[in-house]
């Protein structure tokens, strides 16, 4: 799976997702009412830069077309690992270290 891959090598995903293009920082894959989910940073949307950076929830089957991209993020402060809602239903996670590709 593609996203096991971006999270692992802190690489980013291109996707359509709500009839756009998006470019995603994906930092944990997780388990929602028995969906697949990820939060992740939009580092765009249609080409442009959000205005301000967000880790948004995403539906994996929402994101269409996934693509894995060359460009390496790093993990952004805004990602609590330690966050409530992750707890017992983490499936993979960004870790301090990007795996070498």
């Amino acid at each position: 799976m593609k996203i096991f891959e971006a999270i692992a090598t802190q690489r980013a995903i291109t996707s359509r997702y709500n009839r756009g293009e998006v470019l995603l920082a994906p930092h944990i894959l997780y388990t929602k009412n028995d969906a697949l989910h990820i939060d992740a940073i939009t580092l765009e949307r249609d080409g442009q830069p959000p205005r301000e950076p967000k880790l948004g929830t995403f539906k994996l089957d929402g994101l269409k077309d996934i693509e894995l991209s060359e460009r390496p993020f790093a993990i952004s402060e805004l990602f609590d690992a330690n966050d409530a809602k992750y707890v017992d239903v983490t499936l993979f996670k960004v870790e301090a270290e990007p795996v070498a590709g």
